[in-house]
């Protein structure tokens, strides 16, 4: 059976945008206001049927406990960002970049070689540029005024990333 993809879920910027709008409700979670929609819990499940979803969001396990219920979602695996240590093998990135890069190697280390979406608000140019080439990856940049959108939902849905194809030719050479 093949393996599905993953997809790395933000919460802030994404699921809870900056700009309140229409069909979302505000909950004080953690001291903080946070806006969702019944829209996102819809798409969501929609995009369980073809993605294994993992938050990857500095609200970590918190996630689970506060968000996953008011969106109707079972408890996610989560990627844990707080206290990551670098590794030498850790993608590098040279200035303001390496701010917006902080997720990248522990999402990385997560997916372990299987392919998969990444959602989020923060993530750096050069790396959604370079990761186009990849089947295996699909970064979704998402503006952090109006978070996640059904055209972000459709795309995700169109292409899932898929995994690599790693042909041994010395293996049919005769």
């Amino acid at each position: 059976m093949a393996t599905r993809p993953l997809l790395f879920l933000d919460i802030d910027g994404v699921l809870n945008p900056v700009l309140p709008s229409p069909g979302f409700t505000a909950h004080d979670l953690l001291d903080h206001t946070v806006l969702l929609s019944v829209d996102h819990a819809d798409w969501l499940r929609e995009l369980s049927a073809t993605y294994d979803l993992v938050w990857a969001t500095t609200w970590e396990h918190h996630a689970n406990t506060h968000i996953a219920p008011l969106l109707g979602l079972p408890e996610l695996p989560v990627v844990e960002f707080t206290g990551h240590p670098g590794r030498p093998d850790d993608p590098q990135f040279e200035g303001p970049e390496s701010l917006l890069a902080r997720k990248w190697a522990p999402l990385l280390r997560h997916a372990a070689g299987q392919p998969f979406a990444w959602v989020d608000d923060v993530m750096p140019d050069s790396l959604v540029r370079r990761s186009r080439w990849r089947p295996d990856r699909l970064l979704i940049p998402v503006d952090p005024a109006h978070g996640l959108r059904r055209h972000h939902v459709d795309r995700l849905l169109a292409a899932p990333p898929r995994p690599r194809l790693c042909m041994n030719l010395t293996a049919h050479q005769h």
